[in-house]
């Protein structure tokens, strides 16, 4: 995984956000990750091998099943991209607490 460019390709399917949030309690097999977001095994099955191959999800062998977990480092260069962000949204949210704020000291409009 070099950059956030290579990520948010694979953060705009549906499935895989929804693989993705299963890891985030940590490590689980294809079964667990299929009863969770409630797809077929092919589909889940499918879409980790998208997400090892881009180096997001990490598998281990245990016997005959496959545990898949997050690997951190795609989303820290994510989180660090994303914070680049932060100055923008964080004034607007500003202005608009303090829009917000003004409004409720006013009261509501008259009808």
């Amino acid at each position: 995984m070099e950059s956030h460019k290579s990520l948010l390709p694979l953060l705009a399917d549906p499935t895989r956000l929804d693989i993705l949030t299963a890891l985030q309690g940590g490590e689980a097999s294809v079964t667990a990750i299929t009863q969770s977001i409630g797809i077929a095994q092919s589909g889940v099955s499918r879409h980790l091998a998208i997400l090892h191959r881009a180096g997001v999800v990490t598998v281990r062998a245990e016997g005959q099943r496959r545990l898949y977990s997050l690997n951190p480092e795609p989303f820290q260069i994510l989180e660090a991209w994303l914070q680049g962000f932060h100055p923008l949204w964080s004034a607007r949210l500003d202005r608009l607490a303090a829009a917000l704020t003004e409004r409720q000291l006013k009261g509501p409009p008259n009808a």
